[in-house]
């Protein structure tokens, strides 16, 4: 794939080089001035400039991006991965990596369809639940019955001044059957002697709790988003809705809550995305356990992201990670372009 890569640009470079040779002799012809190239290079700073700037970050982007994304979808179609104690040398063998994966009989069809579900609920449930709790906080906080707000968001937004890896491992040790939180609760006989609460060894409480920490995490972003979002409504629609006699609830449903989902839709979107990405919070917390099926390569709390993770670094399940990549863009990208071409935010832009 590299030589193919390398192969294409020598092939753009070579016709650059005929079309600037060609040119030249059209002003040769037509008597005109030819650039030396000591002029070219100042040109580069004055009308090529874009080139200039532009060419790096195309290039990065095609070495650390395109080239291994078409890597990862040519690696799909083929059967490497690690079989015994070694590699195979691979075979093409076209979609077959894709119906074992949609094949709930089998064992990674079977994992797929749980990690995906799952997925879609963490997904849903840690985007909606940030959004909301950062709104009623930035809501309260942007009250003019309330005092020293710089204060409030000042507390609320100083978790984002520790790094989150630092914030989950820590919470990750507190959680533990012998961590902090467990033991504050034997000292207070909140529990028996003995026991432990099941934060990250029963799956249901697993799932509950990495989505209450990611609220944690994640509110202090939203708080800051949104109230950007709040001091920018204009005081006259609440004016005229005091005068015609709306209180403080029916403004809230009828101006503040339509006019912040109309413009943070795509943010929403985005976080959807990312959320379904969401590598640190579940791979620090939880890396994926608890695992009740050891026949399965993924615990209750995987994401197809650590999902993919588990399946290429640690079984080296190359062609299958490749898959679930794949099916994780198409998602994604899919669900993404649909819901927001539906939006108000696209379909009546500027029209609040």
């Amino acid at each position: 794939m590299a030589t193919l890569l390398l192969t294409g640009v020598m092939f753009w470079i070579w016709r650059g080089t005929l079309k600037s040779a060609y040119r030249a002799e059209r002003l040769s012809k037509a008597g005109k001035h030819i650039n030396t190239f000591a002029e070219d290079l100042k040109e580069l700073l004055d009308s090529n400039l874009y080139r200039l700037l532009m060419t790096p970050s195309m290039f990065f982007i095609t070495a650390l991006t395109i080239l291994p994304l078409i890597f990862m979808i040519c690696m799909a179609f083929t059967n490497y991965s690690k079989i015994g104690n070694h590699l195979v040398l691979f075979d093409w063998v076209g979609l077959e990596n894709f119906r074992t994966l949609f094949d709930s009989n089998s064992v990674l069809g079977s994992t797929f369809w749980r990690v995906l579900g799952w997925t879609l609920v963490w997904a849903f449930f840690a985007t909606f639940t940030n959004y909301f709790a950062g709104m009623i906080l930035a809501v309260v906080i942007n009250r003019k019955q309330t005092k020293w707000k710089g204060f409030w968001r000042f507390c609320f937004v100083l978790p984002c001044a520790v790094p989150m890896f630092v914030s989950l491992l820590i919470m990750r040790t507190m959680l533990q059957p012998e961590g902090a939180v467990n033991v504050l609760l034997r000292q207070l006989g909140l529990i028996a002697d003995g026991t432990s609460l099941p934060f990250f060894t029963d799956p249901t409480w697993a799932r509950v709790t990495v989505i209450l920490i990611n609220i944690w995490v994640g509110v202090p972003y939203t708080l800051l988003q949104l109230t950007g979002v709040l001091q920018n409504i204009p005081t006259d629609l609440y004016e005229a809705a005091t005068v015609d006699g709306a209180n403080s609830v029916q403004t809230f449903f009828k101006i503040t809550l339509p006019y912040m989902f109309y413009v943070t839709t795509p943010y929403l979107i985005a976080t959807f995305t990312g959320n379904v990405n969401n590598f640190n919070v579940i791979y620090l917390l939880s890396g994926g356990d608890p695992v009740t099926d050891l026949a399965s390569t993924a615990g209750s709390t995987d994401l197809l992201v650590t999902w993919l993770y588990k399946l290429t670094i640690d079984k080296q399940y190359y062609n299958v990670g490749a898959v679930v990549g794949i099916l994780t863009f198409i998602i994604l990208a899919v669900g993404s372009l649909l819901t927001y071409r539906r939006s108000k935010s696209y379909r009546e832009e500027g029209g609040f």
